[in-house]
């Protein structure tokens, strides 16, 4: 395995994920963990992601929805990282009916539950809107960036936690960093809503999808094949 350029054809991959492929993010961030312990398996799953990407080479972004919304989408899987035990956290945040913003991380921290999972999920997201917000606000070409951005989590206990915070024996152990949710929704800079599994766009960046679902996630992110 010394000859095989790992590092850099992940090094390629993760250039086209954070520039417009959205729909590799997940991959990609996985095969990035194993560039000083791989075998081949995970050689072969970056050729599996190469063919992807010449398969659907016609893929682009576009944007044409009414209205330019900002719109945001957290997810997190639960301890799917069999080595570390951590869970994978992802989002994104769609403008004028296209993606614009996108991440999928591994957690620094271990959780518990799932709903511990999701609730670090949506603070991380949380922090990237409120950039969000001040960079759109500088530009002035969104109009109502005053108006609270809503961040969609499919976890009622998540939505819950970060609306009306109660000590009980389920979170009193989460690290002060992450109830910094609690003050941004405070402000008024988010409203953290909930929303379906279905629904949630974010959902191809925790975890690997039917063909089906996550094709049409990627409708609901602007990839078209044109």
């Amino acid at each position: 395995m010394r000859n095989i350029p790992y590092a850099s054809a992940v090094g390629s991959l993760m250039y086209a994920m954070l520039c417009t492929r959205p729909d590799i993010c997940y991959s990609v961030g996985i095969v990035s963990r194993y560039q000083f312990k791989l075998g081949r398996d995970h050689w072969t799953t970056v050729k599996n992601i190469l063919k992807y990407l010449r398969r659907t080479k016609d893929y682009m972004f576009v944007y044409g929805s009414k209205d330019l919304i900002l719109t945001g989408y957290t997810n997190s899987d639960f301890q799917t990282d069999k080595d570390a035990r951590k869970s994978t956290l992802g989002s994104v945040f769609t403008l004028n009916g296209g993606a614009v913003v996108w991440r999928s991380i591994k957690q620094s921290c271990i959780v518990d539950s799932t709903m511990e999972a999701e609730y670090v999920a949506a603070c991380e997201a949380a922090k990237e809107t409120v950039w969000l917000k001040k960079f759109l606000t500088d530009l002035e070409v969104v109009l109502n960036m005053h108006l609270p951005i809503t961040l969609y989590c499919d976890n009622s206990g998540a939505v819950a936690n970060s609306r009306e915070p109660k000590s009980h024996k389920r979170g009193k152990h989460i690290e002060r960093k992450y109830h910094l949710i609690r003050e941004i929704v405070h402000q008024g800079d988010v409203i953290e809503t909930k929303i379906s599994s279905e629904q949630n766009m974010a959902d191809p960046f925790t975890k690997a999808l039917t063909a089906k679902v996550f094709e049409s996630h990627l409708h609901g992110l602007g990839l078209r094949d044109l």
